[in-house]
């Protein structure tokens, strides 16, 4: 049986950032192991964000997921919305649930949903269920914590890229394979994602760096250069 787990849609949301993008959060039982942002520098671990997950993640809040996907199809034609401000997708914490995923890109239908995961790409199965939704409208990122691990699922060939950058990285740069990393305009304040929507580009070329932030960004940093110390050895 797959694991049951609990989603929230905000159909305003609050976040400068976003814009007023309509977003969900899903409980942090979907959260991957592999993340090592895990309560080491998510952003997600603190503040107002925190609270309102711990409460869907606690399930006082949010609903199952046939629910959800019911509010995902009831958002206009064509409206852009973020899914998962804090939470990954479906799945027992080392692969995605196919066909729980499958609900919500088929609840996407029409409109243009984005999201970003941990769970690993070089498993086979999580590879095939990311590709599936790519090809399919709903725009699943690959987050890496390293410019070299980026270059690692650029190969892979199944969605679009996402890296964590430091802090103070605020210009565009390039990965030693030579792919070009853009800082997100968001995040240093040019515009918001509701303006910009890169992330929703599932065929885009570029990878979209985000500097870290928040009140753990100082640990998400020592997970960038851990990453990085760990690849460069190996």
């Amino acid at each position: 049986m797959p694991q049951e787990h609990r989603y929230h849609l905000t159909r305003l949301s609050a976040n400068m950032k976003l814009g007023g993008l309509p977003c969900s959060t899903t409980s942090k039982s979907t959260c991957p192991d592999n993340c090592s942002l895990q309560d080491n520098g998510c952003f997600a671990d603190s503040g107002p964000l925190n609270i309102h997950w711990k409460k869907v993640s606690e399930g006082s809040r949010g609903t199952d997921l046939d629910t959800f996907c019911d509010e995902i199809r009831k958002l206009p034609k064509h409206s852009l919305w973020r899914h998962n401000q804090a939470g990954d997708l479906p799945g027992n914490r080392h692969q995605i649930d196919h066909d729980s995923l499958r609900k919500i890109v088929s609840a996407n239908k029409g409109r243009i949903g984005f999201t970003y995961t941990h769970y690993d790409p070089s498993d086979s199965d999580n590879a095939e269920a990311i590709g599936h939704a790519n090809a399919n409208g709903f725009t699943i990122n690959l987050s890496a914590e390293t410019l070299e691990q980026a270059d690692e699922f650029v190969a892979r060939g199944v969605g679009p890229v996402v890296v964590l950058l430091p802090s103070d990285q605020t210009e565009n740069t390039v990965t030693p394979d030579g792919h070009t990393v853009l800082t997100c305009p968001a995040s240093i304040g040019n515009t918001t994602c509701a303006l910009c929507a890169l992330c929703a580009v599932a065929t885009r070329k570029s990878i979209v760096g985000f500097p870290a932030h928040g009140s753990g960004k100082k640990k998400a940093e020592k997970v960038f250069w851990a990453t990085k110390k760990v690849l460069e050895t190996a």
